[in-house]
């Protein structure tokens, strides 16, 4: 029986997990779990990225020996920057930090917007990496003058286990300066905004062998957490849609080519790298953001509940009282998010929530409209129709929103595994080491061997009502 190390690193927490792959499939076991808490300090919104290195290795050693390879993923956006030494050089900043207000217009006061978009097919969020960047640019910013290399939070970590400096392709796609059309870099965006080009380093492919840890091969796999999310689909058919469903709802498509033209530009849509020559259409949504900030508010006043409770309180209120567009700028930004949700109802003209039970529901409720929204505009900017909709990671656990998402889609919802990116991350590796053949084997083995929840849609008219009602409000 052989076996990887996989390290996940989300936004909320990391862990570390043993896979084994045997005659019944793939086995995990979570080694070591830990929180991934942001740090605010002199006003800067941070990651505590040693802390994280601090974490990773106590999993390591708690895996022990045995491991064929050991791969690491890691959330989307954020960077670090090292000196000619090899040495980061300060730590990196938090896509939520404020510094990125106001910098989209700069960028596209040097690039037009839709010129952008023709050469990178990439979503505009202002927590992208290229206006982080900017941000920075725009400042003047020292650290940046003192930079020699550029690196994504996963190509960080990578090379800190003893990986080359390089640039992994699922992570660089999501930067909004990588140009699929030509393969590499940007140039042109980045000398526009005038970034030093020169610590741009080589991209790799995913299941790139790029170093070792001791005597264990480093395996990069989809280093961005969705591509190895997505990876770790469990099904047979290509006509389905997916939604990654974590911190961030990552809602789309799995194609063999990026899809950049009219409707993909309006429909403010995404074209991610995959593996093996896939690319992710998808679009980014928040999602148990929401969520996750409405419970750590109520907690600061002595409500305490577990994501379970917050479903249960929810499900016994009424529907469609009100509805929230999950992605407006009002909820980007960590703080009080049931004032938010208040006041976005009140200025829209619908009842307030006042419990906590209708809070979450509307949440709830609103993301499941939110993915249709999304998945209308992608099937027909893409023309590719779907059947099914796989819901993965943490939020497949959640059976209300599931089962919402399959009445609001009206389609079957297949729910699982919880822990999609961290297989997906294994099963690149073990590819890559040659003990499997293809993804299409390896998705296989993952179908036959994965209890998938099957969620079915009900009460089509109530939804098709509410659905009127939110297509109002969403963008």
């Amino acid at each position: 029986m052989d076996r990887v190390v996989a390290i996940d690193l989300g936004a909320e927490s990391g862990r570390v997990l043993t896979v084994t792959l045997t005659d019944d499939g793939f086995q995990q076991e979570e080694i070591h779990r830990f929180p991934n808490n942001p740090v605010q300090a002199n006003g800067v919104l941070y990651w505590d990225v040693l802390r994280l290195w601090h974490e990773i290795q106590i999993g390591l050693d708690a895996a022990g020996s045995g491991a064929i390879s050991i791969g690491l993923d890691a959330w989307g956006v954020d960077f670090a920057l090292l000196d000619k030494a090899g040495q980061l050089v300060a730590n990196p900043v938090h896509y939520r930090d404020a510094r990125t207000n106001d910098v989209m217009n700069w960028v596209f006061e040097r690039i037009p917007r839709q010129t952008i978009f023709e050469r990178t097919g990439l979503q505009f969020m202002q927590l992208n990496t290229l206006y982080q960047l900017a941000s920075m640019l725009r400042a003047k910013s020292s650290v940046l003058n003192a930079a020699s290399t550029y690196l994504s939070i996963a190509d960080l970590f990578l090379y800190w286990l003893g990986g080359k400096p390089v640039c992994e392709f699922t992570h660089a796609t999501t930067t909004q300066f990588y140009n699929p059309r030509e393969g590499n870099w940007d140039w042109e965006t980045l000398g526009a905004i005038g970034a030093p080009l020169e610590i741009f380093p080589e991209i790799i492919q995913p299941g790139s062998q790029i170093g070792h840890y001791h005597d264990i091969p480093i395996i990069a796999p989809g280093t961005h957490d969705t591509a190895s999310a997505v990876v770790g689909i469990p099904t047979m058919a290509e006509d389905f849609a997916y939604i990654s469903s974590g911190t961030w709802s990552l809602v789309g498509l799995e194609l063999n080519a990026p899809i950049i033209n009219e409707a993909a530009y309006q429909a403010n849509v995404t074209n991610e790298g995959g593996y093996a020559g896939t690319y992710r259409f998808l679009k980014n949504v928040s999602g148990m953001w929401l969520v996750q900030q409405s419970r750590a508010t109520w907690k600061a006043i002595g409500r305490e509940y577990n994501y379970d409770q917050l479903a249960r309180i929810a499900e016994n209120e009424s529907p469609f009282m009100s509805f929230i567009d999950p992605d407006d700028p009002t909820f980007l930004a960590p703080g009080d998010m049931p004032a938010r949700i208040r006041e976005y109802c009140l200025h829209s003209g619908q009842p307030v929530p006042e419990s906590d039970g209708q809070v979450i529901r509307t949440i709830y409720e609103s993301l499941a409209l939110k993915y249709r929204h999304v998945l209308e505009r992608m099937s027909a900017a893409s023309g590719k129709a779907f059947s099914r909709v796989h819901i993965i990671g943490g939020g497949s656990q959640n059976a209300l929103l599931c089962q919402m998402t399959a009445d609001a889609m009206g389609c079957p919802v297949y729910a699982g595994p919880s822990e999609a990116t961290a297989i997906g991350n294994a099963m690149v590796q073990f590819i890559s080491m040659g003990k499997i053949g293809s993804l299409a084997e390896a998705r296989a083995i993952l179908n036959r061997s994965t209890a998938m929840k099957i969620y079915e849609p009900k009460n089509k008219a109530d939804w098709e009502e509410a659905y009127a009602r939110f297509s109002k409000l969403a963008k």
